[in-house]
Order: C-alpha cells, then structure tokens, then sequence
C-alpha cells in the first residue's frame, strides 16, 4: 500500500475551512465570543461611568445604605458655599478599613455629585505632610481619633472617627479597640458643613456653678446647629454681652443674689431687650431643691413651676399603661411652623408643669394631651389619677415674653430634664431635639439646620438585600443575559445550517 502524503499544518487548516459545517461552528464561536467581549467592554464603560456619576450607582441594600438621604440631598443641592473635607489617611488605607469606610466614601461621592462641585473631599496623609496641621492650629493632633477637618474659608471644624463611624461598645469595653458596626458620615459632613459656613454664629452661655449637669446632649446639638457654646459661672465671670441665650440645666442650688440681679439686667438689655433665657429645672425625683430666686425670675415673666408631676391616664398619649409619668405631649401654636417632621411626637418624664399666672404675658407652647392631671409629692399611695384629672390643659413647657424698644426677650420653662437627656434628642422616634432646635433657630431667626440620624450598613457588603430585589438579581445575571446569548447563538447556528 503506498504511504498517503502527509498533509502541512497549512493544507490541514485550509481543508478545515473548505467545510461548511466547521465554517458555520467558527461563525457561532465567534458571534458568542464577540458578545460575550461587548458584555465585558459595557461592564467596563457602565464602571467608568459610575465612578464619574456616582447616582449611576445602584443601592441594593435593604436600608438604602449607599443612598443619600432626603435632607443631605437638598442642603447639597444648595450648597452656595465651596467646602472641603480634608480626610486624615491615604485613600488605600481609608478603603481598607473595611466595608464601612467603603459605604462612607460612597455617600462623599454622592454628596460631591449633589453640591455640583462645591463640596469636595481629599485625602491628606499628615505624617507624611506635618505642615498640613499648622493651619488648624485649634484642633489636637495628638489624638488617634481625628478622623479629618472640614473647610470653608477661613472657618473649619475638627472631625473625630466617632462622629463619623458607629462601634460596638461591648467589644470596646473588652478589648480596647473599635469594631466598627456603622457610618454615620452623612451628618457629620452635614453638620460640619453648617458650622463652617455659618459666619455669624448666634452665642449660648450655659450656667455652671450651681450644681449644673447633664446639659452635654444640649451643648453638642446646638455646636453641631453652628451655634457658638460657651459655659459661664456668675459666681466668678459675667454673662457674654453678645450671647443671644443663656440656658440654666438642672441646677442643685438656687442663683445668689448677685447673679440673679445680674440675669435680670442681661433681659433687660438696656430696655433693648432681644435676650432669652431657657430654664431647664432638676427633676425633683432627685430630692426637693428649692429656688427662690430662679422662681422669682419665672413669676416676673407671668409663670410658675408645680410642686407635682404630670402624669396622663390617656392611652393615646401614654407608653405604658404602668407607668403614668411617661407620656407624649401636643404641640401648641408656637414654634409649630417650619418643623418638617411634625408628625413625630416629644416626649416627656416626670415633668413639674408650667402654671401660667400672667396670661397677656405667658403662655404655653407644649401641654399634656387629654386626660392629664398633676399628683403633688406628698400625695399617699391611694391617689385616685382619674378623679384628679384636669379640666384645663397643663403646660410642661412655656414662655414668658416682654416687649423692649427693639425686641422681645423670652423666658422659656421646660418642666422635664429628662426631656433632653442625650440619648432622647438622639433618638429618631421622638421630635425632642427637632423641637428644642426649632424653638431655638425661630427665636434667632435661623433657618432649620437640624439634621439626620446616621444608618448604619449590617450584613454583607451589600447588606441584605430584600427578597424581590434577590430573585431580580438571580433572573438577570443568572438566566436572563445567558439566556439571550444561547438563543442568539442557536438562531445563527440554525440559519447557517439551513442555508
């Protein structure tokens, strides 16, 4: 049998060609290859895109964790000021933190995006910059909790890592280090951002020296409003001319005589008037402290404290039908206007109550809801709630006004410490620190600064998305766009073959 001439790669190649079976199965290899190669460039330009357009992005968390919220949208979006945030760490080492850090710089994207440029963000590493600290010479960078500084103008404000991050606070306890359970950076560029931009800050002075406390919550809400917060004792400095307020927090012992004179002239202003003070008694659940002076002052301005506590037998007002002192309150007239979440209660504990003695002077502006009633302290266990109820309304909050050449001063009761505790103005389900705030920026004639609560991001990266948004992600990536490739490829391979 003569040997058959072996064939060259070449002629084995152009034999293969010469098949129309094998050229139709090259033509579907190549048509699923060269989809398969769009899919990746669209993938590729969809990336590029979003991280130039970060509202390209999809949040598929089941909290909406990667979304801006409605209020970081419209003060962005307003925003005529440029801001900047200088972020202490390289931008490496800030990704790497993990998948809050991750979500953080997400939400600086967005924000960025929002302002339209006025808002941007850097990374600043200052051990291999120092200089960059000399220009910010309030803030202590001997601390290992700067988190950055934000800027405008000349005016700039020191942020910590736990104004911008949540931790677990058992594992701290235990362990001396931060396992991070959340972000809560949207606020505190928001906050950050009113504060630097805001070149008029309105001046409160806190009391002390009298045995003030438990006023911090309030302090930090209204540093974190821009306004400028002072402490000042009248047993050895004076009231701050400028100061627009002064607040008194559950004081332990009463003003002296000097120092009570000395508030009086500061109402008056000169007949000018245009000062307020905001008196915040201790609860009496700590022991009967007796004020005569502070209580005179109240009596001058048209109100008086009770000696009891409000207590509610309303179910609609009440949390838990075992304990009567703890209640929701309604608004009144006054400093209702410009709150955007009026649907959302306060919140009150064994508040005293306000009576208003001077009606064309005083008068409410947050009660006890229907079915309400005070129990005097000395009162004996049998006391019948239901049959003391009141006819009238009972203020726990109320404001005295007097009119001078120029403006009003005020005297404002709040009847409850507890009201202001700091995990109260903290918390999202009640309208505490919205209000006190509200109160505070109408009678200073600011706009609303108040801001959001932070969200946290549990779970995954992604968090846990929720069932309908699982089964949109399965059927898309998983039969949807394989799907169509296959039936593209099966038509092409049938139309070849059948010509």
């Amino acid at each position: 049998m003569a040997n058959k001439k072996k064939k060259s790669f070449k002629e084995v190649i152009k034999s293969a060609l010469a098949s129309r079976k094998t050229r139709h199965s090259l033509i579907t290899v190549g048509f699923v290859a060269a989809a398969l190669v769009i899919t990746v460039v669209i993938n590729l330009i969809t990336g590029k895109l979003s991280d130039s357009f970060p509202e390209m992005k999809a949040d598929f968390t089941s909290n909406q964790a990667f979304a801006l919220s409605d209020d970081s949208v419209e003060y962005m979006s307003h925003l005529s000021k440029n801001v900047t945030l200088h972020i202490n760490a390289e931008e490496s080492v800030f990704r790497g933190g993990g998948r809050y850090f991750i979500q953080a710089q997400s939400l600086l994207d967005k924000m960025v995006s929002k302002s339209g440029g006025k808002f941007t963000y850097d990374f600043v590493d200052i051990t291999e910059n120092p200089g960059f600290t000399h220009d910010y010479p309030d803030i202590d960078w001997t601390t290992n909790d700067n988190f950055g500084v934000i800027v405008c103008g000349d005016q700039y404000k020191g942020l910590k890592m736990l104004d911008c991050f949540t931790y677990d606070e058992s594992y701290y306890s235990q362990y001396q280090q931060y396992a991070w359970t959340g972000t809560t950076i949207e606020q505190a560029v928001l906050r950050g951002s009113v504060y630097v931009t805001d070149e008029n800050k309105v001046i409160v002075d806190f009391l002390t020296g009298e045995g003030e406390s438990g006023f911090e919550g309030l302090k930090e809400l209204l540093g974190n409003n821009a306004y400028d917060v002072r402490e000042v004792s009248l047993l050895t400095g004076e009231l701050d001319k400028d100061a627009e307020f002064v607040i008194i927090h559950s004081p332990t012992t009463d003003l002296g005589d000097k120092g009570t004179q000395a508030l009086r002239d500061w109402l008056e202003n000169d007949k000018k008037y245009g000062k307020n003070l905001i008196y915040i008694p201790a609860s009496p659940t700590l022991g009967e402290v007796k004020t005569p002076n502070i209580d005179s002052i109240l009596a001058d301005w048209g109100m008086e404290l009770n000696s009891g506590y409000v207590y509610s037998t309303n179910d609609l007002y009440l949390l838990s039908k075992n304990n009567p002192f703890e209640y929701i309150l309604d608004y009144t007239d006054y400093y209702f206007d410009g709150m955007r979440q009026t649907k959302i209660p306060v919140w009150a504990t064994f508040a005293q109550g306000v009576t208003i003695t001077d009606s064309n002077n005083a008068h409410a502006i947050l009660n006890a809801g229907e079915g309400s009633g005070i129990r005097p302290v000395d009162s004996k266990g049998d006391f019948d709630y239901n049959g003391n109820v009141s006819s009238e309304s009972i203020a726990v909050a109320a404001e005295g006004q007097k009119a001078g050449v120029e403006d009003y001063s005020r005297v404002i009761v709040f009847s409850s410490n507890a009201m202001f505790d700091s995990k109260v103005l903290k918390y999202p389900s009640y309208n505490n620190g919205v209000y006190f705030m509200n109160v505070v920026n109408t009678i200073a004639q600011k706009e609303d600064t108040t801001v959001i609560s932070g969200r946290s991001l549990e779970g995954s990266t992604l968090g846990k998305p929720t069932v309908s948004t699982q089964n949109a992600i399965l059927v898309i990536f998983v039969f949807v766009i394989p799907g169509l490739i296959l039936l593209t490829s099966i038509v092409l391979w049938i139309r070849r073959r059948n010509k």
